[in-house]
């Protein structure tokens, strides 16, 4: 079973274990084109089956789990731009903590032998709700994991390149506007992984006997926000806008409430 395997993480998680010959992988996600889509990409492939529902359905989850007998559950649905969840504080953090509480506790009751949390380097010292509630996600599988023959794990990880809503995504869709490229403090720092690369070690992280352990994926060197910005401006041709010339632009629009400078 794969939440959220329309996504971004969860559609790279689809891909890749087809191609380890699964019985059967199983999809739950909430938005019907992302399964569309899914389904287009992975050719109507006969071991892939796609559910459109919610993870805060518990009915309908008692039912899946009753269906299929899932060796291993990557839980990779969640609510995840902060902004938004700090305008829909109550709905972000409901779904991120419900749904990891249903299905940490269904994997329990149907035996599942593995359980995988996509996590995030927000839930470290987190500085907003979106954060707060994937650290509390971690806590209930951390739980969960004392008094069940499932083997839970957690896997963390920062920003993943040309996930929708990334920054190059957004960069991406600024330059074919002519810019400007929005850039929230020239100090800011991100570190960045491949979608496939993540992917890859999620399913890794899997197969390695722990007992509930937290793996944080290895992100390399952080990135200066505003220094990739002038490289995509200079990448696509342009050159940053100047008191002296004309060019694409780079607007300081300041933090987001509850965004960190470093990650």
């Amino acid at each position: 079973l794969i939440t959220g395997g329309g996504g971004s993480i969860g559609s790279e998680l689809v891909h890749q274990i087809l191609n380890l010959n699964p019985k059967k992988v199983v999809i739950l996600d909430m938005n019907e084109l992302n399964i569309h889509n899914l389904t287009l990409e992975t050719k109507n492939n006969n071991k892939l089956v796609t559910i459109l529902g919610s993870l805060l359905d518990k009915p309908l989850l008692e039912r899946i789990f009753q269906a299929h007998d899932f060796d291993i559950v990557f839980h990779a649905a969640a609510y995840k731009h902060v902004s938004i969840v700090e305008d829909n504080m109550f709905y972000g953090v409901m779904n991120n903590v419900y749904s990891t509480f249903f299905i940490g506790n269904f994997s329990i009751k149907y035996n599942v032998d593995n359980f995988v949390l996509v996590s995030t380097d927000k839930a470290v010292r987190p500085s907003n709700y979106m954060g707060k509630s994937k650290l509390i996600a971690e806590m209930i599988i951390n739980q969960l994991s004392k008094t069940s023959k499932t083997k839970f794990s957690i896997v963390r990880f920062g920003n993943v390149l040309n996930s929708s809503g990334s920054v190059l995504s957004i960069f991406d869709q600024q330059i074919k506007q002519g810019g400007p490229l929005t850039v929230t403090d020239k100090n800011v720092t991100r570190y960045f992984m491949s979608i496939p690369e993540a992917a890859q070690l999620i399913i890794q992280s899997s197969t390695i006997a722990n007992q509930c352990r937290t793996f944080i994926l290895e992100m390399g060197e952080s990135y200066n926000i505003y220094d990739l910005a002038k490289r995509i401006i200079k990448i696509n041709g342009f050159q940053l806008k100047s008191k002296d010339s004309d060019g694409v632009a780079i607007d300081i629009i300041g933090l987001k409430e509850g965004e960190k400078l470093h990650e």
